[in-house]
């Protein structure tokens, strides 16, 4: 099966039982329990309307209810407005056209709300998400066709697949505008001498996102054509969007943020049509159309053929006002593409109605260590040149189907490519994170020794003659692990952490209200050993002071994250060895390089050493002094 053929069929299979999940999670459940999983908001009230693009009626909804449930909705994914009543009958579908607090903007193709919107309670459910796996697959056919023409234009798609060797232009000197260590220009002076590839391989606080932002200033500056820069999330998109701003770019930021802030708000797309001179027509028009659609909706249900006429007439005028708003909009997004410099998206998002047909020199990803390939491909096809950053030895994307992963679809792009062209790879050696014991054990195992400490972080510790690494061993306590559903927990090494870190807290020199107190993050791989150190933190007094400190997680959750101490509770003990995905040690890479201060392990020696690499991770504990029994701290 060739390259594309391949990919094409694993998507299937990942649609497929991403969508089967979805649907037995959607169909086996109450309203109240979807709102729980973060599948549904309800109740809502409709806080205002208006007509949006392409003549669809957009509402604003509002949850009034539940506000601390996370949930799942996110912009461009498909939902439904539903009633009470009879949700099976008494429903709308739509787009999420904007997402922030407990406020969605839903687009729905109808010109009126039907009269069940006005009765009963309303909610809104979250939809499959058909669109973002048909974008895919459509790239993926694009691509294929492009190596089967021969063109020019699928250079850069043969070299990714392996057909022909990238290639680099002699390397000219660089006006650095901030500054960059040794390996970190490097990275740079590769990003821009690639003619159609280079990858960044950013470790944990090697200083990943100041390089890329430097490489695209330069790359901005450097050619006409303009860069796309794109991440697998929305939180990621936002980071750069920032960074590049601040360092005098023009960014246009497609899609919707995921934080709303005023600073970020200002460079989306949305808010600098708003703020464009020909945005008071469109405002105007606006009016005029929906002065045109309140007059057709006063007919009742009930009139005669003259009435009908009318109504529809007035419809009529309204569409063919939204056609010209329609048309100003445009003139709009292609006035501030021109001024743009850097197109900032999702993967998906690269192919949002005002940018899908745009070209670009330079196509960045960011994160394209945690992207589905197949999603990579959106963005690529619109690019001569591929820059990649991130970090294939932490977290790894999220794959639904165990045979798409088994057979492939689990080996992104980043690292078929660092494979391929270990030519094209600038590896990032100058960590700015951890002090140097946190950070050997990753550097040894993972990044084959080459990533150091800078001198600035490399002794740092919370206080004068603190231990910044430890690994409490359990083993011999009784602290056995507990099956809860899918999930596992260890309530017995939840409470000793907890204890553990009051004691540590109660010692701590500077205690008080008053003062900085260190940040702290408390990890499990496990979300129902989140819930039970959750709960032991509420219920330690000692702790109130510093809870507002604390953030306790899973470890996807903590990814990018950084936190002056670090405790990681392994969970898993029992007498057959088993450490289940513990065995992924990708994610204990990410845990342990959260920590800056101080990082604290606690876990069952006899459990884990069944493992070589928590054999070897409990030996270097030993080696460097870090290692201790639990014992020592139970009375």
């Amino acid at each position: 099966m060739d390259y594309f053929k391949k990919l094409q069929h694993l998507l299937v299979l990942e649609r497929e039982a991403d969508k089967l999940s979805f649907l037995q999670l959607a169909a086996a459940t109450t309203v109240a329990q979807r709102r729980e999983t973060g599948m549904s908001w309800y109740p809502v009230a409709i806080r205002g309307a208006e007509v949006g693009r392409g003549d669809y009626l957009t509402i604003e909804l509002e949850r009034t209810t539940h506000q601390d449930i996370p949930h799942q909705f996110r912009f461009g994914q498909p939902a439904m407005l539903f009633s009470n009543h009879n949700p099976q009958t008494d429903n709308l579908i739509g787009v999420v056209s904007f997402i922030g607090g407990d406020r969605m903007k839903l687009s729905l193709r109808v010109d009126e709300l039907p009269d069940w919107t006005n009765n009963g309670k309303l909610g809104v459910d979250l939809l499959f998400d058909q669109n973002s796996y048909e974008e895919m697959e459509a790239a993926l056919r694009e691509a294929e066709g492009l190596v089967e023409s021969r063109e020019r234009s699928g250079n850069l798609t043969r070299i990714l697949i392996g057909q022909k060797m990238p290639v680099f232009d002699a390397e000219k000197p660089i006006e650095f505008g901030v500054k960059l260590n040794e390996s970190q220009q490097d990275a740079v002076r590769k990003i821009l001498s690639a003619q159609e590839l280079a990858i960044v391989h950013g470790p944990p606080g090697t200083g990943k996102t100041t390089t890329l932002v430097e490489a695209i200033r330069l790359l901005a500056g450097e050619h006409e054509g303009k860069v796309l820069v794109t991440a697998p999330s929305n939180a990621a998109v936002d980071l750069l969007s920032e960074k590049l701003s601040d360092c005098g770019l023009s960014v246009l930021r497609v899609g919707n943020p995921a934080k709303i802030s005023e600073r970020l708000m200002s460079l989306t797309l949305d808010s600098k049509i708003a703020e464009h001179p020909q945005a008071k027509e469109i405002r105007r028009l606006k009016k005029q159309a929906a002065e045109y659609r309140n007059l057709a909706h006063r007919y009742k249900r009930n009139f005669g053929k003259a009435e009908r006429e009318q109504r529809k007439a007035l419809f009529d005028e309204a569409h063919r006002i939204m056609k010209d708003v329609g048309r100003i909009e445009q003139y709009i997004i292609d006035d501030l593409i021109a001024t743009a410099q850097v197109i900032t998206s999702t993967l998906v998002g690269a192919n949002h109605y005002s940018v899908r047909s745009l070209r670009y020199h330079t196509v960045v990803i960011d994160e394209a260590g945690q992207a589905l390939e197949p999603a990579c491909w959106i963005p690529i096809l619109k690019g001569e040149k591929l820059v990649l950053a991130g970090d294939h030895l932490q977290l790894p994307p999220t794959i639904k189907s165990e045979e798409a992963g088994r057979k492939g679809l689990a080996d992104t792009l980043l690292e078929k490519l660092t494979r391929n062209y270990p030519q094209v790879v600038s590896l990032l050696r100058e960590q700015y994170r951890m002090n140097a014991r946190i950070m050997q054990f990753s550097s040894d195992t993972f990044y084959e020794g080459k990533v150091f400490a800078h001198s600035s972080v490399a002794g740092w510790n919370l206080f004068e003659d603190d231990e910044p690494f430890l690994f409490i061993d359990t083993a011999g306590c009784g602290f056995d692990e507990r099956a809860e559903g899918t999930s596992t927990c260890n309530p017995d090494e939840a409470q000793f952490i907890i204890r553990h870190l009051d004691a540590l807290a109660a010692s701590f020199p500077n205690q008080g209200t008053e003062v900085q107190l260190p940040s702290v993050g408390i990890i499990s791989p496990y979300k129902m050993q989140v819930h039970e150190l959750h709960e032991a933190l509420l219920q330690t007094y000692g702790l109130k002071h510093w809870r507002p400190q604390i953030s306790v997680n899973t470890v996807d959750a903590f990814q990018g994250q950084e936190r002056d101490i670090i405790y990681i509770s392994m969970t898993r003990s029992n007498s057959e060895g088993s450490i289940g995905f513990l065995s992924d040690i990708r994610r204990m890479n990410v845990a342990m390089t959260r920590a800056k201060k101080k990082l604290v392990v606690v876990g069952d020696s006899a459990t884990l050493a069944t493992h070589p690499f928590y054999a070897n991770f409990i030996e270097y504990a030993e080696k460097t002094g870090g290692y201790h029994s639990a014992w020592e701290w139970i009375y």
